[in-house]
């Protein structure tokens, strides 16, 4: 593995197939908490009757808030703090139910020295079902001069 730049990767220490995750458990406070931030109330997020007459008969936890644990492994491990996103493409492929542990994964499939861009494959998988796969391709700082 590379050296890290702040806790996160130099452009020039990454490696193409270098993985990161981010685990954690889908909490009724996080979908409560996410609805409020982004104003997301979508009763299919938070009202248990109305949830109950959906497809999913029961609360499932916003799409974009699965999404955001991307956004965890991508600023805070893989590159890391001071990488920046310029596009992130989500194709969401079943539901998150509250309650569910998620695994959030990126892994570098390409690296562009000339504008320091790295494409990232990015998945959030609940067990061994795959919930959102897509791809992220983020501008990574370069080892300073010394």
């Amino acid at each position: 593995m590379g050296i890290m730049a702040k806790n996160g990767y130099y452009f020039e220490d990454l490696e193409v197939g270098m993985k990161a995750t981010y685990a954690t458990v889908v909490t009724e406070d996080a979908i409560r908490d996410f609805a409020e931030i982004s104003g997301d109330k979508n009763p299919v997020h938070l009202d248990e009757e109305y949830a109950s007459s959906t497809v999913f008969k029961e609360r499932i936890a916003h799409g974009i808030l699965t999404a955001s644990y991307i956004s965890a492994v991508i600023g805070m491990e893989l590159p890391g703090p001071g990488c920046i996103y310029v596009s992130q493409s989500l194709n969401f492929m079943a539901p998150v139910m509250i309650g569910a542990e998620v695994v959030a994964e990126v892994q570098v499939e390409e690296l562009f020295e000339v504008k320091r861009r790295a494409i990232l494959g990015c998945s959030v998988t609940v067990g061994d079902k795959v919930v959102l796969e897509g791809e992220a391709v983020v501008m990574v700082p370069k080892r300073p001069e010394e």
